[in-house]
């Protein structure tokens, strides 16, 4: 109880306070841990419940696996799929369902891919699952060819596919397939339409630079749209610049969530990117009367089995130096490949040299140097961020790529991204 409400410090006294604790006494920490954003902590106790002799059963690793995808530690997560197998819980199919997630989640789409196609079960939530790990990919024509054959093997999709499928369709620009299929799901499936299937149609919309069409869709929705259909249109005014459309949905977010900082990051970003500064000045004031604070940037990297977090602007890393150093050396070789950093993505009213110098202590680029110094010529880099990616180190990251002749993913709060040799799988369609 004390985990689910988000209390998870108490629920953790008690439970080091119970004398006898079972396997579901162990669950039901692990699992508060997971579900709160602290898959770190989750992974920890699991550690000390072997030490104390208990044996994990099927719920125990589902959580751990949700633990490890939320932290896209994925070498964690081939050590447990290892147990699983040793424990026989391979075939129990939310088991595997929660693998195949895992994996895809983790940016290996065709390890998942293997994992599901060798399923002997598969019910919707694997199917889903797979669905749901190709559009987090950017692979929206693998997902919606998945989802065709889900339906020809005669496994009925349900309202969190349809949420998958939409989201397929936005993420790789398939604005008439996902019309289609929002239009068809309540038609052929008798799926009602959520707030989910809303605000996947206005990301779909907003993505492809129709921000018009976007704005009219919400004014017609038969529902009240929440705060999360208007913070999707206020991204896409960021992504496309449109400070008109980008203030009607601040207003309408603020109203509904009055603390929260996202909302006035997003605005800030487009009023500083079009050299507005009365107006950037009165969203910082807002934002300031307001007491909201801004949530700081930061990225996990996973080195020799261990997780490495990094705060934007933080400097006690024990390899700060080191890292700093190899900011620098990358900074030197990008300016050559023509880099020119987007210095409209820092709020702060300071000189260009400072904006710069900030820039280097964006957390993902923090990882990425810590990544490299630490790693074997050759070794994949794998990133996860708690928000979303910014313009320039998404920029900076493809040439990076390029540099060190290095695979790079970073997972951020709205997908994967797969660097390659100075591209990104998503396409700067983002």
């Amino acid at each position: 109880m004390y985990a689910k409400c988000g209390c998870t410090e108490d629920a953790r006294e008690l439970f080091d306070n119970t004398s006898e604790r079972d396997v579901v006494s162990w669950n039901a920490m692990i699992a508060g841990y997971a579900q709160n954003g602290l898959g770190k902590d989750a992974l920890a106790l699991y550690e000390q419940m072997k030490q104390e002799g208990m044996q994990p059963n099927n719920v125990t690793v589902v959580f751990l696996l949700k633990a490890c995808t939320s932290l896209a530690a994925l070498e964690k997560g081939k050590q447990l799929h290892s147990e699983i197998i040793k424990r026989g819980f391979e075939s129990d199919v939310v088991v595997g369902s929660t693998l195949v997630n895992m994996y895809a989640k983790c940016g290996c789409t065709e390890d998942a891919r293997e994992l599901f196609d060798n399923m002997s079960e598969r019910d919707v939530v694997s199917w889903t699952g797979m669905i749901a790990g190709y559009a987090q990919n950017g692979l929206g024509k693998e997902a919606l060819a998945l989802f065709e054959q889900m339906q020809r093997e005669g496994t009925k999709p349900n309202e969190v596919t349809y949420t998958s499928v939409l989201s397929a369709c936005a993420h790789s620009g398939l604005v008439d397939q996902g019309r289609y299929f929002f239009d068809s799901m309540c038609k052929n499936h008798g799926v009602t339409p959520t707030k989910e299937h809303y605000a996947c149609m206005v990301d779909l919309l907003g993505r492809a630079g129709c921000l018009a069409d976007a704005e009219l869709f919400i004014n017609k929705m038969p529902i009240q749209p929440n705060s999360v259909v208007w913070m999707t249109l206020l991204g896409a005014a960021r992504n496309h610049g449109h400070a008109e459309i980008g203030r009607r949905a601040f207003d309408r977010v603020v109203k509904l969530e009055t603390k929260n900082a996202a909302p006035y990051a997003l605005l800030s970003n487009i009023y500083a990117a079009a050299g507005k500064k009365d107006e950037l000045a009165k969203i910082r004031n807002q934002m300031k009367e307001a007491g909201v604070k801004r949530i700081p940037g930061c990225s996990w990297i996973e080195v020799d089995n261990q997780l490495h977090a990094f705060v934007v602007g933080d400097a006690t890393h024990p390899q700060s130096k080191e890292i700093q150093a190899e900011l620098d050396r990358l900074v030197g070789l990008m300016k050559m490949e023509g880099y020119k950093p987007n210095l409209s993505f820092v709020l702060d009213d300071v000189e260009d040299e400072e904006k710069e110098n900030a820039f280097c202590g964006h957390s993902e680029k923090q990882a990425i140097a810590f990544g490299l110094i630490n790693t074997s010529f050759g070794t994949p880099i794998r990133i996860k961020k708690n928000l979303r990616v910014c313009g320039d180190c998404h920029n900076a990251t493809k040439i990076i790529s390029k540099i060190v002749g290095r695979d790079i993913s970073v997972m951020d709060a709205n997908r994967y991204h797969h660097f390659k040799d100075g591209f990104c799988s998503c396409g700067d369609y983002w």
